[in-house]
């Protein structure tokens, strides 16, 4: 697993992840990063957010691995601290999921959680 480390705060990306997010980006059109994000809202309190991006803030964590690159806002990574962001393609369907040890609640949907 590759890992990004700002103010000690480690948050991974996973092989599989990593895979999926450069297949996006290479089909897409003046897009070079995969952004990850945490709101207000969802059945539990916050949900993730994943965006195409084609800019990166000077505060941005940044991720990269085998040719893929996620961004985490500076805000949402203290939601993220310690997670690994995985993707899962399974009898249930295709999707990325957030492995956040912080989180103590989420929804049955897997993007809402609590903390």
């Amino acid at each position: 697993m590759t890992t990004a480390t700002m103010e000690n705060t480690a948050i991974t990306l996973s092989a599989s992840a990593a895979r999926r997010v450069a297949a996006i980006i290479a089909r897409e059109e003046n897009k070079n990063a995969l952004r990850v994000s945490v709101e207000g809202g969802g059945c539990s309190g916050f949900s993730y957010k994943f965006d195409l991006v084609s800019k990166r803030s000077d505060d941005d964590l940044v991720i990269e691995r085998d040719g893929a690159t996620v961004l985490v806002d500076n805000v949402s990574v203290m939601y993220l601290e310690g997670s690994e962001i995985d993707f899962v393609d399974d009898l249930m369907g295709q999707s990325f999921q957030i492995k956040n040890p912080n989180a103590t609640a989420s929804c049955g949907c897997g993007t809402s959680f609590s903390v």
